[in-house]
């Protein structure tokens, strides 16, 4: 936990990103979904059974920064884990994260939602 808070102290918005890079194809991954609009794909660093990825192609550094014009991807993202979930087998529920800025815990400026699932999540989240 403590080196995710260290990577997200760390991080600065701007120039390109690892997800960049992932939805452009340059670095492979193993897709769950992918449309015109975004892609899903496990995280590396999961943080439970299953825990994936919805990043939108078009690079909004974060939720904060987003704008108006931005509302029908952002709907459409979590329309998107919700059908991952159900083909993931988290029928039983799941949880959906954004990070948003260093407080928030990002480490990536490249918005995406986490959906992590598979087990009993804990409340208060952090």
């Amino acid at each position: 936990m403590a080196d995710e808070v260290a990577k997200a102290l760390a991080a600065q918005p701007g120039g390109d990103t690892i997800f960049g890079k992932i939805t452009r194809k340059e670095i492979p991954v193993k897709l769950l979904y992918e449309d015109e609009q975004c892609i899903a794909f496990p995280d590396v660093a999961a943080q439970a059974p299953i825990h994936f990825l919805v990043v939108p192609k078009k690079p909004i550094s974060q939720m904060s920064k987003a704008e108006e014009s931005d509302a029908a991807l952002l709907g459409h993202l979590m329309v998107v884990a919700k059908k991952c979930a159900a083909e993931q087998g988290l029928s039983n529920g799941y949880r959906l994260v954004v990070n948003d800025g260093p407080d928030g815990g990002q480490s990536v400026y490249h918005i995406h939602i986490h959906v992590m699932g598979g087990r009993q999540m804990g409340w208060p989240p952090g």
